[in-house]
């Protein structure tokens, strides 16, 4: 028996909005981000039956106080809905665009009353690793990451599972010309760092305060050509034992953290 919650009326009206081809979340991570900072953009919830967990309730009742409809489901309807471990919950939504365009990330910049921290990956195509990037660089405190429109992953409801609500708070920028927007950033100012295996200089050798973009490539063949020659110099992660590279989101947690680390030093 299926049971549902919320205003029937508002219940109504959200299904009557739902899009023919609708979004779906799923993850309490991405679902609570989802209804704390897009909670328009949410038509309706499905809930695993029986499930009355401290957290799961206080997902519904957030949901409730948005009058927004929730409906208990036999976990194998969830199954059907996802392809993922959805750990009890599915959220519908109105298409959210959560990519932005060149324009958008001038403006983003042009507002910042900091130096710019920024995590450009080149040729990430894994949702997996991109959703984790994006969980990284959310708790790093970057104020944008960049990808290509081309050969790169893009918000989909796996990257919003992975990255636990970071897709939704990270401002996320897909360019149409990689190397173009990484010379307009450094046009203003921004110094473009890379990471590449073969550098001479290792990371924790580099000046990584300061405006700053952080370049990072694609776990098996790095940079692109065209953009490891728009950085302005490359560092390396020293690696101590055989293997020979990282993935890409672990990489990433390494220098975002290693530039935290720096910029929280006073400058002598």
């Amino acid at each position: 028996m299926k049971k549902h919650y919320g205003n029937p009326k508002r219940r109504d009206e959200a299904y009557a909005a739902t899009p023919a081809t609708p979004d779906f979340v799923y993850g309490l991570h991405a679902v609570e981000a989802l209804l704390k900072h897009h909670p328009h953009s949410v038509v309706a919830l499905w809930v695993q039956q029986g499930r009355h967990d401290p957290r799961m309730e206080a997902v519904l009742q957030r949901a409730e106080r948005l009058g927004l409809p929730c409906t208990e489901q036999p976990r194998a309807e969830l199954d059907l809905k996802v392809a993922g471990v959805h750990q009890g919950i599915v959220a519908e939504c109105r298409n959210l665009k959560l990519e932005r365009s060149e324009g958008q990330l001038a403006e983003l910049l042009d507002a910042l009353a900091h130096p710019p921290f920024l995590l450009v990956l080149d040729g990430v195509t894994d949702p997996h690793n991109l959703g984790a990037c994006l969980r990284s660089a959310e708790a790093a405190g970057v104020d944008a990451v960049i990808v290509p429109k081309d050969k790169s992953a893009s918000i989909t409801p796996t990257v919003r599972k992975v990255a636990c609500g970071a897709a939704e708070l990270v401002p996320f920028f897909s360019v149409t010309n990689l190397a173009r927007s990484l010379k307009a950033l450094q046009e203003r100012g921004i110094w473009v760092l890379g990471a590449a295996g073969e550098a001479g200089q290792s990371i924790y050798q580099t000046d990584l305060r300061g405006s700053l973009a952080l370049v990072l490539g694609s776990e098996g063949s790095g940079m692109r050509r065209l953009t490891r020659e728009h950085c302005d110099s490359l560092f390396a992660i020293p690696m101590a034992g055989e293997v020979s590279s990282l993935n890409v989101s672990v990489s990433a947690g390494i220098c975002l953290f290693e530039a935290v680390r720096q910029r929280s030093l006073p400058r002598t």
